[in-house]
């Protein structure tokens, strides 16, 4: 697919995403994070989650799937569309070329719709930020409608920020887990299992994303141990070195040790160390839920960018 700039006269190709593709992908996440807003893009841990928080040695092997990518005629890399594996689309693009998203938007349209629950059509969704005027109006052109749930991102500069010690609740400790430690590894799979209520995390994947994404950092990794010696809570902080910025995911606690100050004090922990590496400042997304809110105000989180999905219907009867 080509695409002619009407006033640079610049070609622009569009082609599907190979494995090769991975390492530019990821550059140029890491290059726009500090020409956007917060949230834009794709931070680099999601980007390598993507890949590699899963139990293959490669990775998943079907991370470049259901992809496309947009470059210029001399090569460099300008935007991608793809999806997360969890109904929602996305698009990553260098922001001197937003002019494409229209196009980006109309492939997803022809590639990536998902059957609706009743089957009477396919779905198509992209989280947009409040602040996103334009992509609203382009998705909004194209008939998709806001819906009730969406999520924000918070942002604290740390700077001369004070931050407080952490301080844990009586009889646990803090410590770094040892990912190549299998009962430490299988314990992280158990928590974050038993934290958001699911059932498919395993010892693998996070084995897997430790050896291999370059966002993570064993000292950075954090969990607070209950009396009993299982894990309570735990805190990834990865950090994207090139933007000196943490990431706080994931921040959980297992639901019989909630309401005690666990999943802050090692919040409060990885700031410190943030900022003893020179890190300038730290992000965590959040949904709606009023605990986790609640949580990161307490922080000193300054910022929240909040946004909504916007979904669109194609009906089998409509020609659209």
């Amino acid at each position: 697919m080509k695409h002619i700039n009407d006033i640079t006269q610049e070609v622009v190709h569009s082609r599907v995403v190979q494995r090769e593709d991975y390492e530019r992908i990821r550059e140029l996440l890491i290059q726009t994070q500090a020409l956007t807003p917060l949230g834009f893009n794709w931070d680099i841990r999601r980007w390598e989650g993507k890949r590699w928080y899963a139990r293959q040695e490669a990775g998943d092997p079907d991370w470049y799937k259901n992809s496309q990518l947009w470059e210029t005629s001399t090569g460099q890399l300008i935007g991608l569309v793809h999806a997360d594996g969890m109904g929602f689309h996305y698009l990553e693009v260098h922001p001197d070329y937003r002019y494409l998203e229209a196009d980006m938007i109309a492939w997803a349209e022809n590639h990536l719709t998902e059957p609706t629950t009743d089957n009477a059509g396919r779905r198509l969704q992209f989280f947009v930020y409040d602040y996103d005027v334009h992509r609203q109006r382009i998705l909004e052109e194209r008939g998709y409608q806001k819906m009730a749930y969406g999520g924000g991102i918070r942002h604290l500069r740390l700077g001369q920020q004070p931050l407080a010690k952490p301080n844990l609740a009586e009889g646990y400790t803090l410590r770094a887990p040892q990912p190549e430690n299998g009962r430490d590894a299988q314990q992280i799979a158990d928590l974050l299992n038993a934290s958001f209520n699911r059932t498919f995390h395993n010892a693998l994947e996070y084995q897997q994303f430790t050896r291999n994404a370059t966002c993570f950092h064993p000292e950075l990794d954090l969990v607070a141990v209950a009396p009993d010696g299982r894990f309570a809570a735990y805190v990834g902080v990865p950090y994207d070195e090139f933007n000196k910025r943490g990431i706080f995911e994931p921040v959980c606690t297992h639901p019989d040790h909630r309401q005690k100050g666990l999943a802050k004090a090692l919040m409060q922990q990885g700031l410190r160390q943030l900022k003893a590496w020179g890190a300038i400042d730290v992000v965590v997304e959040t949904g709606d839920m009023i605990p986790a809110n609640h949580l990161y105000n307490s922080l000193g989180f300054t910022e929240m960018y909040k946004g909504r999905t916007m979904q669109k219907i194609i009906r089998t009867d409509d020609s659209r």
